[in-house]
């Protein structure tokens, strides 16, 4: 029987796994020399740029809040397709969520609207790389520019992805970076914040750990109200070895998502999403043709798990779960978001995927979607 294939993996090699078994072993499990080791390695690869990680990175964009002082009656404009965490921090700050809707393309925030949504509230943008595709960030750091706004880049799909031949994250304003475990690299969970200056670095180190700052003599004080964001050391020997392979990973992946404009069948009507080399193509993501179909969404997914396939939904448009509704918004608010919302599927997508399986991939996609297609 074929294994069934997940729609994503980590890869994690054995020479990790017994760096992990050595931190364990050396007794310091907590944030120690492997954290300071990531940092500077991360730092390095975004150009220099100060780093720091988090347990996750929601934390890393809630702390992001606090170093661009976004607070109650500030306004933050953002897209409905992205997970819920990129708002309700914006929400947990005091601060209201202003979203405007996705280029139906890209299905990213349409820069197009931004503009029109600027307030005299409006402190900051907070765009998101979907899929590891990235915002043109020449046209949104002009609108920045223009507004005097703050920019958070919430880039937790891109990391290693490219704009103007230049890294994410290694230019602009602050830019957060996950590593969840189906993000291109992880620490198994755990999150960084790339900042301007080593003024933003040392205010939130305080806003990672209590608000406490030590000094030599063993003294201590704490001076503003930081949280435990802390990374463990067991976490940043898993990031370290996974930062070694990022560059790899990434080019397997676009291997892959080639692989897949090859060989997706033209008449299953999927639409699929744009091709850019400055992708990390951290997921495949074509849309499904639903008014053509005789089963649901959900009906498809269990269709190709029967024929051994993975296969995830990212994001629901979140202005219609109910944390949201209940502040005002409805259907029918950002009708691109929606439509994008209800028909995207995530077909499998990682470095260990062999070339065999996204040909397994698009045989199961043939064999559920040509029966049920309408002519």
């Amino acid at each position: 029987m074929t294994d069934f294939l997940p729609f994503t993996r980590p890869s994690i090699d054995e020479e990790t796994i017994a760096d992990v078994a050595n931190v364990l072993r050396s007794g310091w499990i907590t944030s120690g020399p492997k954290v300071q080791a990531l940092e500077a390695g991360l730092s390095e690869y975004f150009g220099g740029r100060p780093v720091r990680v988090v347990n996750s990175a929601t934390g890393a964009m809630e702390i992001a809040l606090h170093l661009m002082n976004i607070g109650p009656g500030d306004e933050v404009i953002t897209t409905p397709m992205t997970w819920v965490a990129t708002t309700n921090i914006i929400i947990n700050a005091g601060a209201t969520p202003v979203l405007v809707d996705v280029d139906p393309a890209t299905r990213n925030i349409d820069l197009d609207l931004v503009e029109a949504a600027i307030t005299p509230r409006t402190k900051a943008i907070l765009p998101v790389d979907l899929a590891g595709l990235p915002v043109d960030r020449d046209r949104l750091y002009a609108i920045a520019k223009k507004h005097n706004l703050r920019v958070l880049e919430d880039a937790a799909q891109s990391q290693g992805a490219t704009w103007g031949g230049k890294r994410v994250g290694s230019f602009g304003d602050l830019c957060s970076v996950s590593f969840h475990p189906n993000k291109n690299m992880t620490t198994t969970e755990g999150g960084a914040l790339v900042m301007n200056n080593a003024e933003e670095a040392r205010l939130f180190e305080k806003w990672r750990l209590q608000g406490v700052t030590r000094f030599p003599d063993g003294t201590m004080d704490c001076d503003l109200p930081g949280g435990k964001y802390n990374l463990t050391d067991v976490s940043a020997a898993v990031g370290l070895g996974q930062l070694k392979r990022l560059d790899a990973f990434n080019a397997r992946r676009v291997e892959l998502a080639k692989l897949y404009f090859e060989q997706i069948d033209p008449a299953l009507g999927l639409t699929m999403p744009v091709w850019s080399d400055d992708s990390n193509w951290h997921m495949f993501q074509p849309l499904l043709p639903l008014a053509r179909m005789s089963i649901s969404r959900g009906e498809f997914i269990n269709r190709m798990k029967d024929q051994g396939i993975g296969v995830g939904i990212h994001y629901p448009a979140l202005h219609l779960f109910s944390l949201y509704r209940a502040r005002g918004f409805k259907e029918g608010m950002y009708p691109h978001a929606e439509r994008v919302g209800e028909s995207t599927v995530s077909l499998p997508l990682f470095p260990a995927m062999q070339n065999e399986d996204v040909s397994r991939v698009c045989a199961a996609l043939r064999n559920v979607l040509l029966p049920v297609l309408a002519a």
